[in-house]
């Protein structure tokens, strides 16, 4: 049998060469280059330094801006753990040298350098052009919604707020009362248990009325109504994800199409995508050709976001709620939907009940009368009007869908007491949304298809990239212009890369 030596791992101390171990066409070699050839100028991180005379001589920006984003790009989102890789890791000790930045120091560095970091940002852009990285063919526009450094618990209006410190008061007397009677003494005697109740529930009675007597008034959402506040961070809101409710920003990116470059990243405090187009729209615009084309997907779709890009002279492809039941080609998902997914799940999901649809039901435009599978029949249907369509709805009786025997197959909720529903198409109205319908006209022809299917190959991937092989999970920041500059840094990890591919800095 044949033998090979053993693998000898002990510790053991070794000369090294720092500059030896940034390979070129590897990403800290291209980060190094950037920074220390004065491709990206740093002048402006200067404003935060008041040494010039006396004082330490500080961390130079250009360390921990190169720290940072090679901490980014290993998915280490913690100062303390970048400061850590400095000491241990001999790449990031290779690009910060033998004095490892304090994980203080690089957090103050990021929270304190929202406007250098966008200007950096920006310097990177014009790099990826020389490169010829940017075609400005299309930009696709798409969003991330990320859990935020604050606690959904500590969110309401200024009502439920108050209400709340409220009830905390009245717990923590509640408390010192029962345990008075308890001990038979005006005084007390509490265990340290009680004791941390109590002041926790003290402080945070106090840090709510702090909050109410800073921020007088609710915040007002996109459509006058009122936004639920945060006292932990109030720019960031509630956000329904396909994981739950999270408290947290929406994470903007536009992406060019011909190396996947992020043009422009925007971190907004909204969950509503309609909201965040214009602003990252008029971000490119600049960049933009007059043939550049701007797409995003159904989120961003809106009879107003449209009307303001035709006003702008934007050509865009964004597609509406619609889009995948007109595609012939997506005619059969529905036969897809219950099977197993390969790569996750071991045992197929339960088929999904087909249930009756309008065509089921018999419709008496004459009689203005409708009738169910059953057999049952309800009369005076009401016209509609939605999205520019008009059609006529009937609601049955809550009799006479309680005891069917076809309610199973009939009703979404068969075990709820609302009753069925149903609409019959009648046609549109005189008033409907002409950029909307233009818009599905485009997109339903053959070049806007292919338009939107390539968006899809542009921006996905990005946002795939960011999230599991860079492990962006949450912001660990609070306050949207901290957050934004954070986003800002994320991003540019992803441009940095393919600045990488491309060669940058190995010649």
């Amino acid at each position: 049998m044949a033998r090979y030596r053993d693998v000898d791992d002990q510790p053991c101390f070794l000369p090294v060469n720092l500059s030896e171990q940034l390979l070129p066409g590897t990403f800290e070699h291209a980060l190094n280059h950037l920074v220390e050839s004065g491709a990206v100028p740093l002048a402006a991180f200067d404003a935060h330094y008041k040494n010039d005379e006396v004082g330490a001589p500080a961390v130079s920006p250009a360390v921990l801006l190169k720290v940072v984003l090679l901490g980014y790009s290993r998915g280490l989102v913690s100062s303390r753990a970048i400061a850590s890789a400095c000491e241990r890791h001999v790449t990031f000790v290779a690009l910060c040298g033998l004095d490892a930045p304090h994980f203080s120091t690089i957090a103050r560095f990021i929270a304190c350098s929202a406007e250098p970091i966008a200007d950096v940002f920006q310097r990177v852009l014009l790099v990826c052009d020389a490169q010829g990285l940017i075609g400005r063919e299309m930009f696709a526009i798409d969003g991330v919604k990320l859990p935020g450094n604050a606690s959904k618990r500590h969110s309401g209006t200024r009502a439920e707020l108050a209400e709340r410190s409220r009830k905390m008061k009245a717990a923590a007397k509640a408390m010192l009362a029962r345990h008075a009677q308890a001990d038979g003494a005006p005084e007390p005697t509490l265990d340290q248990r009680s004791q941390r109740q109590i002041a926790r529930l003290d402080h945070d009675a106090q840090r709510i009325e702090r909050f109410l007597a800073e921020h007088t008034a609710d915040k007002a959402g996109a459509k006058g109504s009122v936004r639920k506040s945060n006292v932990t961070d109030n720019d960031s809101a509630k956000m329904a994800t396909d994981k739950g409710v999270i408290q947290g920003y929406c994470g903007v990116a536009t992406v060019d199409s011909a190396h996947q470059i992020i043009m422009d990243a925007q971190a907004h405090g909204t969950g509503s995508e309609q909201a965040l187009l214009l602003p990252a729209v008029q971000a490119v615009q600049a960049q933009c050709r007059p043939d550049t084309v701007i797409t995003a997907d159904a989120g961003y779709h809106s009879e107003v976001n449209l009307q303001a890009l035709d006003a702008l002279g934007v050509q865009a492809v964004i597609a509406d709620n619609q889009r995948r039941q007109r595609d012939e080609r997506l005619v059969d998902q529905a036969k897809h939907q219950g099977q197993a997914d390969p790569l996750h799940d071991k045992s197929p999901k339960p088929r999904q009940t087909i249930l009756f649809g309008p065509a089921d039901f018999e419709h008496d435009a004459q009689r203005n009368q409708c009738r169910c599978p059953a057999g049952q029949t309800v009369q005076g249907g009401h016209v509609a009007e939605q999205r520019g369509y008009q059609s006529v709805r009937f609601r049955f009786q809550a009799s006479q869908c309680g005891p069917c025997a076809q309610r199973g197959q009939c009703l979404r909720k068969p075990e709820g007491k609302t009753p069925r529903q149903v609409a019959f198409h009648i046609g549109r109205t005189a008033q409907c949304n002409p950029h909307t319908q233009r818009m599905r006209a485009h997109i339903d022809s053959p070049a806007g298809r292919a338009i939107y299917d390539r968006r899809m190959a542009t921006v996905e991937p990005v946002f795939a990239n960011l999230r599991h092989n860079k492990g962006l999970r949450r912001f660990t920041l609070r306050g949207q212009k901290k957050v934004d500059a954070q986003w800002k840094l994320m991003c540019l990890v992803h441009n940095i890369e393919k600045l990488a591919k491309s060669g940058y800095g190995a010649a």
